[in-house]
């Protein structure tokens, strides 16, 4: 684990989250997924601190921020981001969230608008990660399916570990994982308590950003990066939803670390044609 420049921001009385902040440069911002942390993004820090300030965030309630009892949805992780971006006064910024830290940026501008954002670049997740329809939509899983998930899963932490190990070895990388990277994966959803856990999945799962995502597309230069696996079905999603996305396809869910030099470079291609 590394912890170069780290720091903490206080985004509201009692409530502290933990950042990484290094480098100088063009400012550019991760954001992790469901119940993960900064320490995922360590390539990513490695690569664009040469050349770049480079911020990471562990969300409220993950990794090393804070637990809260309240704020665990993302209209709460979307002013909490501006909060990071106004403490540190960062200007004209690169803002990537992988999975569930798209919503937390969707949600930064539902609130702010995109006057302060360079680019985006939204990591493997739809705007309206759940629905109903019969049509072939970019969702998590059918309705029963998440449903399953949370009912089955994460009501405790031994169902929380059951739930992310599977996903890892499932979902998240293309190759057979190692056990200590496994037991890495899982420690890192671990540090969110399961009844945390829960409220961000359902909070989640029912959000809606379609329209945040158009508006996204059209203002701003935006990098929409989607796993294999679903590679179809997201790509022409992508392309109704925000259709002045750039679309790229790259490996599993956890792309940016299993692939983390090609995912490097696609983004520092992506950053190259919005100069």
């Amino acid at each position: 684990m590394t912890t170069e420049g780290g720091k903490y921001i206080e985004v509201e009385a009692g409530v502290k989250l933990f950042i990484q902040d290094v480098g100088s440069g063009d400012p550019i911002v991760f954001i992790p997924g469901w119940t993960f942390t900064t320490e995922v993004f360590s390539e990513q820090i490695a690569h664009f601190s040469k050349t770049r300030r480079v911020i990471v965030i562990d969300p409220r309630s993950h990794g090393q921020s804070t637990i809260s009892l309240h704020g665990n949805d993302y209209v709460t992780h979307g002013a909490d981001l501006a909060k990071v971006l106004e403490t540190l006064e960062v200007k004209d910024v690169t803002l990537v969230g992988w999975s569930f830290g798209c919503l937390t940026i969707w949600e930064y501008i539902r609130q702010h608008g995109v006057a302060n954002i360079k680019s985006l670049v939204f990591v493997d997740l739809s705007p309206k990660p759940l629905s109903t329809n019969d049509t072939k939509d970019w969702v998590e899983g059918s309705l029963d399916d998440i449903a399953a998930a949370y009912t089955t899963f994460l009501q405790n932490s031994e169902g929380q570990h059951k739930f992310i190990a599977g996903y890892a070895k499932n979902v998240m990388v293309q190759r057979e994982l190692r056990e200590e990277e496994l037991n890495w994966l899982v420690e890192q959803s671990l540090k969110t308590p399961f009844y945390i856990a829960a409220n961000l999945f359902s909070a989640g799962m029912f959000s809606d950003y379609r329209a945040e995502a158009k508006i996204a597309s059209e203002s701003v230069p935006t990098l929409t990066v989607v796993a294999e696996h679903w590679a179809e079905i997201a790509t022409a999603f992508t392309q109704k939803a925000s259709p002045q996305s750039k679309v790229v396809v790259l490996g599993g869910h956890l792309m940016f670390w299993e692939h983390s030099e090609k995912f490097n470079e696609l983004l520092d291609r992506f950053e190259m044609i919005t100069q």
